[in-house]
This record gives C-alpha cells, structure tokens and sequence, in this order.
C-alpha cells in the first residue's frame, strides 16, 4: 500500500486545484462558492490523506470529495424554507387550470439550439436560476447539472418524490417564463 503525504497533496494542488475550480462553478455557478468549495475538497483530502489507498487517481478521488460538497450545499440550501414571491402557478394557470394567454409557452426558435454556447444568454439562464427559491434551484441543479436521477435527488436532499417533481415543475416553469420574459422579448 502507497503512503500518501502532504507533499502528495500540495503536487495535487497545483495540478488539480484549476480544473476542480472550473468544474465547481460549472456545477453551482458562482465563482466565490466554487472557490470555497474547492478549499473544503482539499482541507477534506487533507484530513482523509492516510485513508486514501490509491484504489482510483488522486484526481478521481478529489473529483469525488468535490461532489460530495456541492451536494452537501445543495442539501443545506434545501433546509431553507421556500418564499414563493412571484413564483406562484397562480401566476401561469386559472383556477381551472387552464393556461393564462400570455403566459402559454412560445416556440423557441430553431436557431436558438445552441443557446448554452451564447455566453449573454447564460448570463440570463444563472439570473433566472438565482431568481428560483433555493430548494427549486438546487432540484433543477442537481438534475439537470450534475445528471442525478430524481430518486438520487430525493435521497440527497431529504424530500418525497411528489415534492421533487412539483418543484422541478414550478422551477420549470418559472425559468420558461423568466428566459422568455428577459432572453426573447429583448
């Protein structure tokens, strides 16, 4: 078995510590979280480092302590209570359900396919993600992000099924009408 020291861990630091930083702020979008996050991964590798036997790469080890704090944060914003503001699906159906006229979904058209690509539109995508409620935002990030399946969601953030798909509902929703309210009207 391979002992692994601080020396190991400072090499990791300058060979990892760029790419974990671009992977974090991929995942929670904001570049001071993305930091901190990283700084815990290795303050975590470092309390860890006599139990890493080298059955995976330094790298896949980091990457995987490094997922485990963003979904550690993801979890912490869902323990905050939900304030609806705006967010209601009052604001988008009648009372029987029907689609409000103006709210109705519009086509996006074809040459829009490549809109992550467009870095003004992600601007607008990370204002309407930050404008969901925290637990709505961290469903859709978990899910659409970083590809959990919604049972692992469920099981990540503490929540009933039921509750997860109403919240990717509304959080859908809610970014629909907010892209199309700032991205396509403008």
């Amino acid at each position: 078995m391979t002992s692994y020291t601080t020396k190991n861990l400072s090499d990791w630091v300058n060979e990892y510590a760029d790419g974990l930083l671009s992977w974090a702020v991929h995942k929670v979008s904001d570049v001071e979280l993305a930091k901190d996050l990283v700084q815990d991964t290795f303050l975590a590798a470092s309390e860890k480092l006599d139990g890493f036997r080298g059955d995976s790469s330094p790298k896949t080890w980091l990457y995987s302590i490094l997922n485990f704090k963003i979904i550690d944060h993801y979890r912490a914003k869902v323990k905050q209570p939900v304030k609806l503001g705006n967010q209601s699906l009052s604001n988008f159906f009648t009372g029987d359900g029907e689609w409000i006229q103006q709210k109705r979904p519009k086509s996006w058209h074809e040459e829009e396919n490549h809109l992550l690509d467009n870095q003004e539109f992600q601007a607008v995508l990370k204002e309407c993600m930050e404008a969901l409620p925290e637990k709505w935002s961290a469903c859709v990030k978990l899910k659409y992000l970083l590809k959990k399946t919604g049972d692992e969601v469920c099981q990540e953030l503490d929540i009933t099924p039921t509750n997860f798909w109403q919240m990717i509902h509304r959080a859908k929703l809610n970014l629909r009408d907010c892209i199309e309210a700032n991205w396509f009207n403008n």
